[in-house]
């Protein structure tokens, strides 16, 4: 049943509004909808979306809660740095970032936090 249903990833913010800035502004997503008061729906590519919803929980994931696929994730992180985005970088067992990229046999990734404090990656696979 669910395999071939559409999915949606959620994603608290504490500030609505401010999440609203670092969508448009620094990742140049607009919302196309609100669902409800306290809430934003966005649509990406391949018919895939996520929606914000205002929650005193956000931030408190340690884990990557969403990420985007890229076809040049070089070019794409250039393009965020100068919009302000800026990447973790990582030195634990089996994940080592070199500014803020990692690569592996999978491919490469990268990972930034929004203004809510969720962790959100982009990815290129070989």
């Amino acid at each position: 049943m669910l395999k071939d249903s559409a999915i949606m990833a959620v994603l608290p913010a504490k500030d609505i509004n401010r999440a609203k800035e670092f969508y448009r502004d620094k990742l140049g997503l607009e919302s196309s909808e609100a669902m409800e008061e306290y809430s934003l729906l966005y649509r990406c590519g391949n018919g895939t979306s996520f929606l914000i919803y205002q929650t005193d929980n956000a931030g408190t994931a340690k884990n990557t809660q969403m990420g985007w696929e890229s076809d040049n994730i070089e070019r794409d992180m250039e393009e965020l740095r100068s919009r302000g985005v800026v990447f973790e970088d990582y030195d634990q067992p089996g994940l080592k970032t070199e500014n803020g990229l990692v690569t592996d046999d999978w491919g490469k990734s990268a990972w930034f936090l929004d203004s809510e404090g969720n962790i959100l990656n982009i990815t290129q696979r070989t």
